[in-house]
């Protein structure tokens, strides 16, 4: 019988026996504990799974040891910069030994999870109460009106004959080429000559 547990953000594939590493727990050596986020369980040709966790099935495991993997360098360098920075890592991790897999109907239930989350519970079963809509719908000719029932008019454009702002027809003679930004006597490109 096998089982695929999730614990610390991975996915481990387990069978009663196994001593596997894991992302550090809480727990003394010795202590057993249970891993309740069981996605699949499997027993030779016949595999149940979970969507995504298997209701009712668990793993009990035993803390052989608490302890640190093997170390990792981290290394930074930025070229021509002459900056360089190398430092060391050591992941804290719990060694557990897997001593039984308790399907979905088996007698003996999960009473707890290794990574102290609690499961919410059960909604409460009785009858389903419909929203009622807040908001009547609108007949087609509602829904074209504004509010009010006041009908707006575009302002006319120009196209329709009134200039645009700022046009050279709102100027006066002789400030055709002239910017609002620049004073009046500086017509530009002779700086000073």
């Amino acid at each position: 019988m096998f089982a695929v547990i999730r614990t610390g953000g991975k996915q481990y594939r387990v069978a009663q026996g196994d001593v596997i590493a894991v992302e550090k727990l809480a727990g003394e050596p010795g202590a057993v504990i249970e891993l309740g986020e069981v996605l699949m369980v499997g027993d030779g040709a016949e595999v149940a799974t979970g969507v995504p966790l298997l209701a009712g099935a668990g793993v009990s495991a035993t803390v052989v040891e608490q302890s640190r993997a093997a170390k990792i360098i981290v290394f930074k360098k930025k070229r021509r910069h002459n900056y360089r920075r190398k430092k060391g890592h050591r992941q804290y991790q719990t060694v557990l030994r897997i001593d039984d897999i308790r399907a979905a109907g088996d007698a003996s239930p999960v009473t707890g999870r290794a990574s102290g989350v609690e499961e919410w519970p059960a909604a409460q079963e009785g009858p389903a109460v419909e929203a009622e809509p807040s908001v009547e719908p609108l007949s087609a000719t509602e829904a074209q009106m504004p509010e009010g029932g006041a009908v707006f008019e575009a302002e006319p454009s120009v196209e329709a004959g009134r200039p645009e702002e700022g046009s050279a027809e709102d100027r006066p003679a002789g400030e055709e080429g002239r910017s609002e930004d620049r004073p009046a006597g500086d017509e530009g490109g002779s700086h000073g000559a």
